[in-house]
């Protein structure tokens, strides 16, 4: 038997490896299985070009899957939402239904569902494959709609390739993304934002809450349309041309895709589209989700492994999507989907809690994904660490391209809570933004949109607080700000810095936006006070804001000077706890922090390599809303004594308390 690539890179997997081989050797029967041995996944995966409503040169085609119904038809404005008999599918083999009409049956922007009885009952029903589903202003109903445009959007930049060494990620959402109080639109983000990001200088968006919920609140959890990108936005082609002007200036787009559960909602999603509760889920105890208030997919089923795999071809093909972030995979891995387990030790990944079915079907996804698009990114949030998620389908692994360093966050939080300043150990923080797989590329980040949500706290708001109304103005700064300030650069800096594959920052984020993230609600009299961003902030340069998004400005430039950033080594050259003082060395840069909060260092030493250097990055900066207690136009070059026994040389520099520089080496 051959050893798989990812046993023989971690010997800690070989007690694991016939289960490694067993799920490895699944996957490869359930291929097998699909494709017949005589297509690819990618041919296999294109169930959007045969199911729901197409446009042919005589006409129109429709079709469903729907085993349990007996009888389904067309009901819209275009036969005054009546059951007739002129719109009634056919039933076809294994399940599908289909109905052919003539030109003049439907138009452009016409409203449609579908009317589907099974025994003993029926409803109206949104279809499954629906690529456009509005809702109405008044009543506030959904309903699938007709899009076909005499002139569709026409892509302008062809094979777009996205810069991934580093990647550098914009998380995003659409709905939130202006500073009135409404739900902004494609449009405005496109002319507004984008222009912004480009210039901070991230080279990847990722948009949060495109597949269609019925619930603006749920961020995009709640999915009940999975092929439509959400109306409230804007229009497909809005949507298509933002993608298109992303590309052009660089930028690749990425979604949040959400294949781990379904909204609950049965005559918007899912729920019991042909009237039984298992065509798309688990039946019994595994059909809902103890904690999401949601429905679990059965990735046993052939045709919910065809609907989700054409789900993912359809978004890279049809919206030239660069990839996805899938959502929720540690539910996905776990059939307790993660509830109450501490994962800690190997033990916890072989333990026949996995559910081999969710893990063949990500297999499946990411093998897919990139057959269709070899340069598509795919990213799991996954939380439990499970061996081999980032690793190649062909080496053992689950095939994802990044997998988000989800304790990181975690970490900062606890450290701002729990630790005091002076308590705080470099060497602690160091091994928490290094602690990953060796040979599976993760996506760093400090906080992202779980952070800022409410019930949460940001970073700076933990560090800040209430002053955060009072003190933002320049020169109006307490110690309290000050202390807030430093480390809200610190923890970016050493965050972004020691990244193995990208990083990742939440909109507003980067300048410390107030406050949280509440969508409107009946609890908060459904405001949008909360759910917008405040641009005017860091556009007002009378506003430390302003200082903060400079900072980030300039740290994300550094980062992308150096081309491969995020494959140089991390070397840790100094970590004295004492001092709260670390050092670590990546290609010819130098990152030195003080994360004393009391003590500035005069004449400090730290051994390097023998040369000459240059502060490049200065979080004390007055630029970045510090002191400038360094000149950094001065040149430093290393000092042979005393003599170190490596050959390494000591660099000598005035460290002020609870900052961070960078030095180039000439």
């Amino acid at each position: 038997m051959n050893i798989l690539p990812i046993v023989k890179s971690d010997p800690y997997l070989l007690p694991y490896a016939d289960a490694i081989y067993g799920r490895y050797d699944y996957f490869l029967q359930v291929e097998q299985k699909l494709t017949g041995g005589t297509q690819t996944l990618s041919d296999f995966a294109t169930g959007y070009m045969y199911f729901g409503l197409h446009r042919l040169t005589d006409g129109w085609v429709f079709r469903e899957w729907a085993p349990n119904a007996t009888a389904i038809f067309l009901i819209g404005d275009f036969n005054n939402w009546q059951r007739h008999n002129d719109y009634q599918l056919k039933k076809m083999q294994n399940g599908i239904w289909e109905i052919r009409l003539p030109d003049y049956a439907m138009a452009h922007t016409q409203l449609y569902k579908l009317l589907i009885e099974w025994d003993g009952g029926g409803g109206e029903r949104i279809p499954a494959w629906a690529n456009r589903v509005v809702q109405d202003e008044q009543t506030k109903i959904f309903s699938a709609q007709v899009w076909n445009p005499i002139q569709p959007y026409h892509f302008r930049i062809k094979n777009f390739k996205p810069e991934t060494n580093p990647l550098l990620i914009y998380e995003c959402h659409i709905g939130m993304s202006g500073e009135e109080e409404k739900v902004s639109t494609y449009e405005e983000f496109r002319t507004n934002i984008l222009p912004r990001i480009s210039k901070d200088g991230y080279n990847c968006i990722q948009i949060m809450a495109i597949q269609e919920h019925p619930y603006y609140g749920s961020f995009g959890y709640h999915v009940s349309s999975f092929f439509a990108a959400s109306s409230r936005f804007g229009t497909p082609d809005e949507l298509k041309h933002l993608i298109d002007d992303a590309h052009s200036m660089g930028i690749a787009v990425i979604m949040d895709i959400v294949h781990s559960h379904a909204v609950r909602n049965e005559v918007e999603g899912l729920g019991r589209f042909d009237g039984t509760p298992y065509q798309y889920f688990h039946g019994g105890e595994r059909r809902e989700h103890p904690a999401w208030d949601s429905l679990c997919f059965d990735y046993a089923k052939p045709n919910v492994i065809h609907f989700l795999l054409s789900n993912c071809k359809f978004w890279l093909e049809e919206y030239k999507f660069d990839g996805f972030r899938f959502d929720g995979v540690t539910s996905m891995l776990y059939r307790s989907h993660g509830l109450g387990e501490d994962f800690n030790g190997y033990d916890s990944y072989y333990n026949l809690n996995q559910d081999g079915d969710a893990i063949c079907y990500l297999t499946l996804a990411n093998k897919t994904i990139h057959q269709v698009n070899p340069n598509a990114i795919t990213i799991a949030e996954e939380v439990s660490g499970m061996p081999g998620l980032a690793a190649k389908v062909d080496d053992g692994g689950i095939g994802f391209d990044y997998r988000m360093a989800m304790g990181i966050p975690d970490f900062w939080i606890k450290y701002i809570k729990e630790v005091k300043d002076e308590d705080w150990k470099v060497g602690h923080i160091f091994w928490e933004v290094t602690n990953r797989r060796a040979d599976e590329k993760t996506i760093s980040y400090a906080e992202s949109h779980d952070q800022a949500l409410v019930g949460d706290k940001t970073i700076i708001f933990r560090l800040i607080d209430a002053e955060m109304y009072w003190h933002m103005q320049k020169g109006d700064n307490t110690l309290l700000i000050d202390r807030g300030l430093a480390l809200h650069k610190m923890i970016r800096l050493i965050t972004a810095t020691t990244i193995n594959g990208g990083y990742l920052n939440f909109m507003g984020n980067e300048f410390g936006h107030p406050e949280w993230i509440d969508f409107p609600r009946e609890g908060n009299g459904w405001s949008y006070k909360y759910a917008r961003r405040q641009w005017s902030l860091v556009d007002n340069p009378k506003y430390l804001y302003s200082s903060l998004g400079a900072f980030d400005n300039a740290m994300i430039a550094l980062i992308r000077s150096v081309p491969g950033f995020n494959l140089l080594f991390v070397e840790n050259i100094w970590d004295k706890e004492d001092d709260q003082v670390i050092a670590y060395l990546r290609g010819d840069f130098v990152f030195i922090f003080n994360f004393n909060g009391t003590k500035s260092f005069t004449n400090y030493g730290i051994l390097t390599r023998k040369g000459t250097y240059k502060v490049v990055l200065n979080t004390d900066s007055v630029d970045f809303g510090g002191y400038g207690l360094n000149d950094d136009s001065v040149i430093h070059v290393t000092n042979p004594t005393p003599v170190d026994a490596t050959g390494k040389e000591w660099l000598k520099l005035y460290l002020p308390a609870r900052s961070a520089m960078v030095l180039k080496r000439q």
